[in-house]
This record gives C-alpha cells, structure tokens and sequence, in this order.
C-alpha cells in the first residue's frame, strides 16, 4: 500500500450535499484503511486547499459532492497543485455538473434525452406547462440529490417550483416526466457495470428516498432484456466519452411505457454511502466495497 503514499480522502466541503459527503467520505477513508493506505480526511470546509500540499499529501480521493468539489474548480487546484485526484478531470466535472450543457452535448450528438426548457422569472410559465406536459420535474442546473427539484403535478405549479430550484442555481430546468422507469448506470474506467433500478416509495427519487429511507427498492440487475441492456450501455459509453469522462461516474437515466431509453444526467463524483447506487453495481461485479475504493484509487497512479 505504500505505493500510494499519504491519501487524502476530500469530503464534506459547502455545497448543500455536505452532509451526504461526509457520509460517502467517511466510508471510503475507512474503506482504504481497512486495505492498509495511509488515508486521512481532509475537510476544505475547516482548512485551506493549499494544506494538501503543506501536509504532504501524496493523491487526492475525491467524494465531495456538488458546486466546487464536483464542478472543476478543485479538480484545477489540484492539477495547478501537481496532486493527482481521482474521478473525472476539470472539463468531464464541469460539464458534468451542468445538467444544461451536459443536455445539449448529448442532444447535439443524436442522445436520446427527455423534452426541456430553460425557466426564468419571465418565462410563460403556462405555455411551457402545455408544452412539455404534466406533470413535469423543475430543477437547478448544478446541484445533485435532488435539492431543489419538484415534481409539478398540477396547472398552475410551475411558477412556485422554479422559485424553489432559482434558490439554488441561476440556470432552472423544466423536463418533461418519463414515466417508466428510472435506473443509472455504473461506469468504472472501460467498464460499464449491471444497471440499478429504482423504485421510490416517495413521490420520486428525491433527498429522502436517497439518503434516510429504508423503503427505496433496488433491482440489480434491473431487469432488461440483452438487447436494451446492450443499446444503452452504448449510449453509456459515449454520453460518458463526449463529456471527456475518466475513473468513474455515474450516468442515470430513464425508460418510457414503450420501454424506450432516454439519458438524464451525469454524477461524476458517485455517492458512496450505504444507499448509494455505485457499491451496488460494484458488488454485482464481484467487487466488494474496499475493492471498488482501491480501484478507482488506483487511476491516480495511472
């Protein structure tokens, strides 16, 4: 394990998925000292990035969630820094976090994606409600767990729901509903591993459900036949390649009643605490929690 050298184990941080990753942070130092590595965690919510460097850290684990550790931003410090990190480089991060740019990159390349319009305080909140139909999901553009989304439901809702997600982000989404399913798919270096279904006992797939729930189900395998299994880790793999993915990421998406796929978003810093979806997909593969840590701390020797 000295191979590594002294690992510093980034979480917490001060987006509003805080406390989610020091959840998923927690796991992962304790993972890699379980497995031997010198780990140690580093909070930039209670000390200067630049400590890294004064404190003599040798590699980065990065499970800091949401704006700033998930964006590109740290991923530019480090590399100004000379600290390799895992996970997905400055570019893949940014776009990645942007659900916008991420759409209209996937869009541009003939991806399938759900119907969508961009909302601000003047936008015909009623024509846009017709257009896509009801209901429809409202949210911010760089924010993840799903902080800030609502499920509109109702004629007349958009406007309150796209105040609700203008409190967390600039750039607010209306989606069209797909209403069949919704999954993610893992993808570990060249790997794309068995999808997870997910069926919610909440309203959807919301902050509770992901985090605090019991009742969440998970299908892994999910359930699909071999050819849709083999059409979407297709559009897996090259959703991940066109927003210059590397280690890891999550890619989610969703199917329709006619069992058609459509690509929803990317999660380039996977959560990995005990309901997260990434360890589940891991543990289909044969690989146990303290294996996938190591693996993907493996890509910063690359």
């Amino acid at each position: 394990m000295n191979k590594y050298g002294k690992v510093a184990v980034v979480m917490g941080g001060t987006s509003a998925e805080r406390e989610v990753s020091l959840m998923s942070g927690k796991g992962v130092l304790e993972a890699l000292q379980a497995r031997g590595v010198d780990a140690h965690a580093f909070d930039p919510a209670t000390k200067p990035l630049e400590a890294l460097k004064a404190e003599g850290f040798d590699r980065a684990f990065l499970i800091l969630h949401g704006p700033f550790g998930e964006d590109g931003t740290l991923q530019g410090a480090l590399e100004v820094m000379g600290i390799p990190y895992t996970g997905c480089g400055v570019l893949a991060s940014a776009l990645g976090m942007d659900k916008l740019r991420s759409k209209l990159i996937w869009q541009a390349l003939g991806l399938p994606i759900p119907a969508f319009e961009i909302l601000n305080a003047n936008s015909d909140f009623a024509a846009i409600e017709q257009k896509l139909g009801l209901p429809l999901f409202v949210k911010p553009a760089c924010e993840g767990s799903s902080i800030g989304v609502s499920k509109v439901k109702n004629t007349g809702e958009l406007a309150a729901a796209f105040e609700e997600a203008y409190k967390y982000d600039k750039i607010v989404i209306a989606e069209q509903f797909i209403g069949g399913g919704e999954y993610t798919a893992a993808v570990l270096g060249e790997q794309v591993l068995s999808f997870v279904k997910i069926e919610p006992a909440t309203e959807f797939y919301d902050y509770e459900a992901k985090y605090i729930r019991d009742d969440t189900v998970y299908r892994c395998p999910a359930g699909l036949s071999a050819q849709l299994n083999e059409q979407i880790t297709a559009y897996v793999k090259q959703a991940f390649w066109a927003l210059g993915g590397r280690g890891w990421a999550r890619i989610d998406f969703l199917m329709d009643e006619a069992g058609k796929p459509y690509l929803l978003e990317a999660n380039t810093a996977p959560g990995m605490t005990s309901h997260s979806l990434f360890p589940m997909a891991a543990r289909e593969a044969g690989l146990s929690y303290e294996d996938l840590v190591l693996q993907v701390l493996n890509s910063t020797l690359e």
